[in-house]
């Protein structure tokens, strides 16, 4: 079989280095609940290598990529009814899965938080997701109150999920390196993702707060008109400084 060209426009760095591929592979835990997995842009199957293994859990495999999806068919007949191609970021997850099931992969950095935010968007199937992301991205979403990498990622995946930052990995395991360090991150659903807010609203909150995260709060939020409905104190801070806990708290006061 040829191999598959990595393509810049679709972010493609294709993982060589089978020790970390199953190092990421084993970083899923069936025993919280599923018994299927979907990998993302498997490219070559450096993962599904490991994945097809496992009989704990079926794999699927979605690449928005001719190619790869090609050269997978051939290396996977076993897959074939399996094998999706289309992107990612349009699929309808109810049209292919009938229970809940993991998703898996080094993910291609151009549409790292789309996947992220597809992945909360559609949180009640999905109970658990190891990828890889650029070092970055994935400090980002697991970052704490307080610092520069805790932003509008951070919160919105937050709410829903516990995040594990697992390990990193350096360029020289992909071809093509990237010019930076990835990052390997869980996120594991928490048991209750009920908000007790109206989560529209706590979107809204979130994005407003972070997208003029230099301001106070009295100024980031006065398109809620929050003068009076919260604590004084709390509209002197800036978002950064913010829990998901207190983003909630204010959702819930400006509801009233």
């Amino acid at each position: 079989m040829s191999l598959v060209r990595a393509k810049k426009h679709l972010g493609q760095h294709f993982l060589t280095d089978k020790n970390i591929a199953q190092k990421i592979v084993e970083s899923l835990r069936p025993e919280i609940g599923f018994s299927e997995v979907l990998e993302v842009g498997p490219g070559m199957g450096v993962l599904t290598d490991f994945l097809v293994k496992k009989t704990e859990y079926k794999t699927s495999l979605i690449d928005i990529d001719g190619e790869s999806i090609e050269f997978l068919h051939k290396k996977y007949p076993e897959l074939k009814d399996r094998i999706i191609h289309g992107d990612f970021l349009e699929m309808d997850f109810s049209k292919v899965f009938q229970q809940q099931f993991a998703i898996i992969g080094n993910f291609p950095y151009n549409i790292s938080s789309q996947i992220i935010f597809k992945i909360i968007e559609n949180r009640a199937m999905v109970p658990e997701m190891v990828g890889m992301f650029q070092k970055e991205v994935g400090e980002r979403v697991a970052a704490k109150p307080g610092g520069k990498e805790y932003g509008i990622l951070s919160v919105l995946t937050q709410a829903y999920y516990k995040i594990e930052y697992l390990f990193t990995v350096k360029p020289g395991v992909f071809n093509p390196p990237p010019k930076v360090n990835s990052g390997v991150i869980r996120l594991t659903r928490k048991e209750n993702t009920e908000l007790g807010c109206n989560e529209k609203l706590f979107f809204q909150v979130v994005k407003a707060a972070f997208n003029q995260r230099r301001k106070q709060l009295r100024n980031a939020l006065s398109q809620f008109q929050p003068k009076g409905k919260i604590d004084e104190s709390v509209l002197e801070l800036r978002a950064e400084k913010l829990s998901v806990e207190d983003f909630v708290n204010i959702t819930q006061l400006l509801e009233k």
